[in-house]
């Protein structure tokens, strides 16, 4: 039986929190078939190993240059970084050439529950929306990329998010409907940095199988349903 080749990550951001769990999940799981061939911070302009993918969970300038190394090796490229300028997002979402992977959150649970909160408001049309959400004390974007997307489902402006910076927290979201007679509130609660981590490595495999375009937890939710369904 021939070997399959392992798929070989730049992962771009290797020294933060996010970078330093995908890389442990990663030798820890061989069975994912992945590698970190090479890794890059913000401002390093060479790359000396060989590599199939980007993986950048940086800074909006980090996400920025690698983005142009992939393009430049004609690599697919995965994207978890939130704060992106909107040119860049519009040059991700524009790109034909090579598979670009972006989502502010890149855990399949946490794309279920914004859907389940996106119905809840179809179905409670004329209640009061609110949203908040609780992460750790280094997180640098406030509210947080997630936020921001859930609020957008829920059609609620951002400017009325709230959030809190508390310890260590992972990540907390709580959406609240308030009506005249009752108050429903469904959260969504990351214990542990791994939830993310192991949906790269998921979509990471999957990504280098696609063809060139704009991926998003959508399309690469709808492949898991279909999978499960097989």
């Amino acid at each position: 039986m021939k070997k399959v080749k392992p798929v070989r990550v730049l992962l771009n951001g290797a020294r933060g929190k996010m970078g330093q769990a995908i890389t442990r999940l990663i030798e820890q799981n061989p069975q994912k078939n992945l590698i970190v061939s090479a890794t890059r911070e913000a401002g390093q302009n060479t790359i000396q190993e060989p590599f199939d993918i980007v993986v950048d969970f940086s800074t909006p300038q980090g996400a920025q240059e690698s983005f142009l190394l992939a393009k430049k090796y004609k690599k697919p490229f995965l994207t978890g970084t939130t704060n992106l300028p909107e040119p860049f997002l519009f040059t991700l979402q524009s790109e034909e050439k090579i598979p670009v992977f972006f989502a502010p959150n890149v855990s399949l649970s946490v794309y279920f529950f914004t859907e389940l909160v996106k119905q809840a408001c179809k179905m409670y049309k004329g209640y009061e929306k609110a949203l908040h959400e609780i992460h750790h004390v280094h997180k640098k974007d406030a509210p947080s990329g997630t936020a921001k997307r859930i609020a957008e489902e829920m059609g609620l402006p951002v400017a009325q998010v709230t959030y809190e910076r508390i310890g260590e927290t992972v990540g907390t979201h709580s959406a609240t409907l308030s009506g005249a007679l009752d108050e429903i509130t469904l959260t969504h609660k990351a214990t542990n940095r791994d939830l993310f981590a192991a949906s790269v490595l998921d979509i990471a495999a999957w990504l280098v199988k696609r063809r060139g375009g704009f991926y998003t937890m959508s399309d690469f939710a709808k492949f898991k349903l279909k999978e499960k369904k097989k």
